[in-house]
């Protein structure tokens, strides 16, 4: 029996949480069932999936609509957009912070909270952008108590299962999808301004979380000198950054692009500096490209990527010095990944898809 799925979150800006969401959405929608993207506002830099219904609730790219001067108007819209629904919701995925905020305090039912990152790193983050900053996004991890989870890695689960102060009704873990198949046929386009000379690259959003600083400092220290590929969105910061470590004439910006596989395929290495992550997507999707990987021994995510022999390409958190190391001797010898990494049998979209049906009450 087909079921309608709704997804929610805070926006389509060009994170790792929305790719997942965007994925997730086409691959219930390929098993034959309708699924409607309710993004908050009206911000993308992925294309719109053709073939799904996206709808806005604000339709401009309106900030702070959880504030406590909008939330009970904002509320009140999303009930109003949940009612208008042609065909009621059988399941509601909410991604992200805001989309938590509204939908715990909403009367609205079926509703599954997908928790894409480390609380602990992200409150521990929060504590220096100050007090305010800090009860914002506690009072939005607490407000998760009682509800059902879904973790997109066993570490988040185990994280949340520690806290005192959030306990779930549920929590399920269900690791993040991958549609194979649409990243070798998008790491097989042509791209304007991929270098012809080797590089290794960088793929994220420029946060305190993603360590830029640890990627330059290691730079600066290896034996060998290359570029680097850094893609984001915040080419001016990266840039910054870049310059206090004396690299910047081997950093390249492309900026954020839509298809960032063909330039995984044609680096030498791909390169994860995390002090935290949910799961570590840009490790799977180079691994299916048969791309070798460096990351981060994080939490969480990346030891469960990168197991067995690839258990070799972890290093600890925050120290450049090992991770110059580790790409010195990879450039060096040339090593690649093992042919078929463990994690890849356990990640594809369609049966990611098919876990998620499984929160469907009969």
């Amino acid at each position: 029996m087909q079921k309608h799925i709704v997804c929610v979150i805070d926006s389509l800006s060009g994170g790792g949480a929305e790719k997942m969401a965007i994925v997730l959405a086409q691959s219930l929608q390929a098993l034959g069932h309708k699924v409607t993207f309710l993004s908050l506002v009206k911000k993308h830099d992925y294309d719109l999936p053709v073939d799904i219904d996206v709808e806005f609730l604000y339709i401009d790219n309106r900030r702070k609509i959880d504030a406590f001067w909008r939330k009970r108007y904002s509320i009140k819209l999303l009930e109003r957009w949940f009612d208008g629904l042609p065909i009621p919701a059988d399941l509601v995925l909410s991604h992200l912070d805001k989309a938590n905020n509204l939908l715990t305090q909403s009367k609205i039912n079926n509703v599954f909270y997908v928790v894409h990152n480390s609380i602990k790193g992200e409150l521990e983050r929060q504590t220096k952008l100050g007090f305010f900053s800090y009860r914002y996004l506690k009072s939005s991890k607490q407000r998760l108590s009682g509800e059902n989870l879904v973790a997109v890695s066993d570490g988040i689960k185990s994280e949340i299962e520690s806290l005192d102060w959030l306990v779930p009704k549920s929590i399920t873990r269900i690791y993040n999808p991958f549609n194979f198949q649409e990243i070798k046929r998008f790491a097989q386009e042509k791209q304007m301004g991929i270098p012809k000379h080797p590089y290794i690259i960088h793929v994220g959003r420029v946060a305190k979380q993603k360590r830029h600083d640890v990627l330059f400092s290691a730079l600066a220290k290896m034996k060998q000198k290359i570029s680097v590929v850094v893609l984001c969105s915040n080419i001016k910061k990266v840039r910054t950054i870049a310059r206090k470590y004396q690299v910047d004439d081997q950093v390249i910006t492309p900026g954020f692009v839509q298809n960032p596989y063909a330039w995984i395929k044609h680096a030498e290495c791909l390169v994860l500096t995390s002090d935290y992550e949910g799961f570590g997507n840009v490790l799977v999707e180079a691994l299916a490209l048969s791309v070798a990987v460096v990351s981060t021994n994080c939490p969480h995510g990346p030891s469960e990527i990168l197991t067995g022999k690839l258990s070799r390409c972890l290093w600890p958190v925050g120290d450049s010095g090992a991770l110059a190391n580790q790409l010195d001797g990879i450039l060096e010898h040339k090593e690649g990944v093992i042919p078929k990494p463990e994690i890849l049998d356990k990640v594809g979209a369609l049966d990611i898809a098919k876990q998620y049906l499984k929160l469907i009450k009969d």
